[in-house]
């Protein structure tokens, strides 16, 4: 018998799945229910496994949003190759201006959000890496642009290092009417490399707060975060 087999698309190192990623798909598997029948929206789509996890649990539509090419590219061959029921469609271009006038039930975000100046470390390109001085340069509009872009009754979950004001976020979804609650919180490592260029400030406040060191090794605390729309 002969016969020929698709091989899976390579991994490109700047776009492998973090630990960030893997609580991110970590909650949302725990609710999965509410994934079913949902027409989802990830901004910053990277590889696309984000994506490729909500479609195997049953997402209606999948739509993703990068800025860079390498991310586009590796997650439509990623996604292609899954099989997925689901209509997929990728979009380059910043944030929300490739979805302008569209809403979805569930939109989630791994965004670079470190407090640092954008630099690239450990293979990731500064896009992937870098939040600016207090870690909100992403952070901020995406919060922003929620209200416009959930549908009633609609959903985000993201990413929130601990470190980046937390507080700040819960204001923000409440000044638009949003909740916001904490879903899972796990330590993340920070490499030394990454540690290194935090903002002095921002290391200085968090450090035995947030951020906790043992010897040589340093992990912060980071968030997934629920923040919902009412439905009407």
């Amino acid at each position: 018998m002969t016969g020929t087999s698709l091989a899976p698309p390579p991994i490109v190192p700047a776009l492998r799945p973090s630990e960030y990623t893997a609580a991110l798909i970590q909650a949302l598997q725990a609710d999965r229910d509410r994934v079913r029948g949902a027409r989802v929206l990830e901004i910053g789509s990277g590889s696309g496994i984000v994506l490729a996890a909500l479609g195997a649990m049953g997402a209606a539509a999948l739509c993703g949003v990068d800025i860079e090419p390498d991310a586009i590219l590796g997650s439509r061959r990623l996604l292609a190759g899954l099989g997925l029921a689901a209509p997929v469609e990728i979009h380059r271009g910043d944030m929300w201006l490739p979805v302008a006038g569209r809403r979805f039930d569930l939109i989630v975000a791994n965004l670079p959000h470190f407090p640092m100046e954008p630099v690239p470390v450990a293979g990731r390109l500064p896009t992937w890496s870098s939040g600016g001085a207090d870690g909100r340069w992403l952070l901020d509009p995406f919060l922003e642009g929620l209200p416009v872009h959930l549908a009633p009754g609609g959903r985000a979950v993201l990413t929130h290092n601990a470190f980046v004001g937390l507080d700040r976020s819960r204001a923000i979804a409440c000044d638009h009417g949003l909740s916001f609650r904490i879903l899972l919180t796990v330590l993340v490592y920070l490499a030394e490399e990454k540690l290194s260029r935090m903002t002095p400030e921002v290391l200085r406040a968090e450090d035995g707060q947030s951020l906790h060191r043992y010897g040589p090794y340093t992990f912060g605390e980071m968030h997934i975060v629920e923040i919902g729309a009412a439905a009407r």
